[in-house]
């Protein structure tokens, strides 16, 4: 059985009611995601509110949305939210991301989307609508997003290393420019697992870089520990 609950440096999640609990993507993604001068957030998919509260922890002044389509997960979400030293600087919603109608435009979009693409559906309703991108495909994601972006603004997410071209054709024909790529690896002699990807509103200086989570001797990387130091207890 899983942990009820995942103890952060500055923060809690309970997740017992959540079908996705905590895991490294979305640490990682909290954590990469680009902040500088962000001041308007949207979380699609919040999930537990895990990467809502790492943007709240990194961006002192920023508001942050965060959406969330599962009933039982947003208001856990929200909890969490209560209970976090930022109750008053994140809204969480419970809502589909095509019937979202925001306020105004968001500096910084993140998701970290379902990807199961195809595959053999479980039993479990709320695990399903979690982890496949019927719900929430990369399409509705990116052509939504793009209408809700300053101009300025990028949208990030973490994916598969497999849907790199599904990915990246979606939100070119959507309008939108690859700015940044990190390959997410495990170890150095394992194949890459995950991308971080940022995109933006018009074509910029394109970054790709690696990011090896351990090293040979199972041990965390500097670069990892660096990235994820401000969060994990342990670090």
């Amino acid at each position: 059985m899983s942990n009820p609950y995942f103890s952060l440096k500055q923060f809690t999640i309970w997740q017992d009611r959540c079908a996705m609990k905590v895991g490294t993507d979305g640490v990682l993604l909290g954590a990469w995601a680009p902040t500088k001068g962000v001041k308007r957030i949207l979380d699609v998919g919040t999930g537990t509110g895990l990467i809502a509260l790492q943007l709240a922890q990194r961006c002192p002044e920023a508001c942050i949305t965060a959406i969330e389509i599962d009933e039982e997960a947003s208001a856990q979400a929200r909890e969490n939210v209560l209970h976090s030293p930022w109750p008053d600087r994140i809204k969480v919603e419970c809502c589909d991301f095509k019937d979202f109608l925001p306020a105004g435009m968001f500096d910084l979009i993140v998701s970290n989307p379902p990807y199961f693409v195809d595959a053999l559906r479980c039993p479990d309703v709320q695990r399903n609508l979690a982890r496949h991108s019927d719900g929430l495909s990369y399409e509705m994601l990116f052509g939504r997003s793009i209408c809700m972006l300053d101009k300025d603004g990028q949208i990030s997410v973490i994916i598969p290393y497999e849907a790199e071209k599904i990915v990246t054709d979606v939100a070119w024909k959507n309008g939108l420019s690859l700015i940044r790529c990190t390959e997410v690896y495990t170890k150095p002699d394992k194949p890459c697992r995950r991308l971080l990807l940022s995109f933006g509103l018009y074509p910029q200086k394109f970054e790709r870089d690696t990011l090896c989570i351990e090293d040979k001797n199972s041990q965390y990387t500097p670069e990892y520990t660096a990235l994820t130091k401000d969060f994990y207890v342990k670090m």
